[in-house]
């Protein structure tokens, strides 16, 4: 069992979503003690001008609008570390991840904070957490030529030091919706809760 399980929702959608139907089906299989979720629909702001400034500040240096300014990427990193597993239901949208999830990860990876620089390059700080990734497509097979999410999602992960990545697909919907249902029980039924 799932002790601590964060789940962040990227679909644009919140009726007759994929992924969010996968996730539903993952929690219950994890059957977490405390779940949160973060939903993308509550648009996260992209970084800009300001906050640059204000994280390349050093913390006892910052003044209140700094403070303030990088408070949500504070509650949202919180989040993350106080998981033991996080839950990301992901759209493929035009063969990346949508805007949404770009914006979430841009506020939680931080220099010294979720990541270390090193003379052997950016060290993780988040080791030990678990991620499972529900991921849909209508045209793009997960993995394949021109999936550029995935990836990203697994290195994006891994940049800040969770590499245990688990993928739950529901790919190719268009091209074959009953073949990738069949993939999605597929990998559900391979979760260990």
């Amino acid at each position: 069992m799932s002790n601590k399980l964060l789940r962040i929702d990227a679909s644009a959608r919140s009726t007759e979503s994929v992924t969010r139907t996968l996730a539903d089906h993952i929690v219950s299989k994890l059957a977490p003690a405390e779940l949160f979720v973060r939903d993308l629909n509550d648009p996260i702001p992209q970084l800009n001008e300001e906050w640059i400034n204000a994280n390349f500040t050093p913390a006892d240096e910052r003044n209140h609008a700094q403070k303030s300014i990088l408070s949500l990427s504070d509650r949202l990193i919180s989040e993350v570390k106080n998981a033991d597993t996080l839950l990301l239901a992901v759209p493929i949208y035009n063969f990346g991840v949508p805007s949404s999830l770009k914006s979430w990860f841009d506020h939680i990876a931080r220099a010294g904070i979720t990541f270390n620089y090193t003379e052997t390059g950016p060290v993780g700080t988040l080791d030990g957490k678990r991620a499972i990734v529900a991921i849909a497509s209508g045209g793009t097979e997960v993995d394949g030529p021109i999936d550029f999410a995935t990836p990203w999602i697994r290195h994006a992960l891994g940049f800040v030091g969770i590499t245990d990545v688990q993928i739950v697909r529901s790919d190719l919907l268009m091209v074959d919706a009953k073949a990738s249902q069949a993939r999605a029980t597929y990998d559900l039924n391979r979760l260990v809760a």
